[in-house]
């Protein structure tokens, strides 16, 4: 069984991406790894050649900044990533998102165990959150993503690059029983402040460029949060130890007392069954 990752990353040293550690974690697992680098300024792709291992194949990219509404530019670098990929199947990280060295023999079971049923077109993860620390998890995210596809069959990176779809349509996909550590809203404030003003430029449509964005302070909500006491990635491990910003002082609540958290899971809901009624009018018409 051969499988292939890919990820794509721009200017991670500015915004303080843990792509090193991404990458590090799927190298195990995979046979070759695709990494589509960005044009940056600021030694990103000096930072992924030095992690030096032959299975890496470094893909230079050039991004359009005129593509900058609801995240259609990260959908269209992660389609050139996987384009360079072959195998049995595709592991597919963001740059933000580390796998934990106790979740291999899982995902390694999920893919052998499924690699000759072509109805399983896809793998999905659960996930951990984090927000301000790595102390603290907000459940109230997206709980499962798919990270491992089949190729082959015409998927397609959709939307924000954040999942994929095949002939429009969402992959019918197995559980590992894996988790995803996702890291995306753990950084210094300033860093946070400064990625999340770009980032959201790439939804917006603003022309924010690297090295303009705004600086101030950036707030955390924490309030549908709750404490996390499980280990985190080794390849984390040096990171972590590193932390130098105060954690911001907040009591956290269990998830099961946090009115906070259970409002919150409320309205996405309703917006998820919304979004749902309205993609098929005839359900509308049965449900009247």
């Amino acid at each position: 069984m051969d499988v292939c990752g890919f990820t794509i990353v721009r200017n991670a040293v500015r915004y303080d991406y843990p792509v090193v550690e991404s990458i590090q974690s799927a190298l195990p697992l995979v046979d070759k790894l695709v990494v589509a680098v960005g044009d940056s300024d600021d030694g990103t792709r000096e930072q992924i050649v030095s992690i030096d291992s032959p299975k890496i194949q470094i893909i230079d990219t050039v991004w359009d900044e005129a593509m900058r509404q609801n995240g259609q530019i990260l959908a269209m670098q992660t389609n050139l990533a996987m384009e360079a990929c072959e195998g049995d199947w595709y592991l597919y990280l963001q740059a933000d998102e580390v796998l934990h060295e106790d979740d291999y023999d899982r995902i390694r079971h999920a893919m052998h165990r499924h690699l000759k049923n072509p109805a399983v077109e896809g793998i999905r993860f659960r996930y951990h959150h984090f927000r301000a620390d790595y102390t603290i998890r907000d459940p109230l995210p997206y709980r499962q993503q798919v990270r491992v596809i089949r190729p082959g069959i015409g998927i397609q990176s959709y939307g924000d690059a954040c999942g994929f779809r095949v002939q429009g349509r969402r992959l019918r996909a197995a559980a590992s029983g894996a988790w995803v550590y996702h890291y995306g809203y753990v950084r210094p404030p300033e860093y946070m402040a400064a990625k999340m003003d770009y980032f959201l430029s790439l939804y917006d449509g603003r022309l924010v460029l690297p090295g303009q964005e705004t600086m101030a302070e950036y707030a955390w909500d924490l309030r549908t949060c709750e404490p996390f006491e499980g280990s985190h990635p080794r390849v984390m491990q040096s990171r972590i130890e590193k932390k130098d910003w105060e954690t911001p002082l907040v009591q956290l609540k269990p998830r099961w007392r946090n009115s906070e958290y259970w409002a919150g899971l409320i309205y996405k809901n309703s917006r998820t069954i919304r979004r749902w009624m309205d993609s098929a009018p005839s359900r509308k018409r049965k449900s009247a």
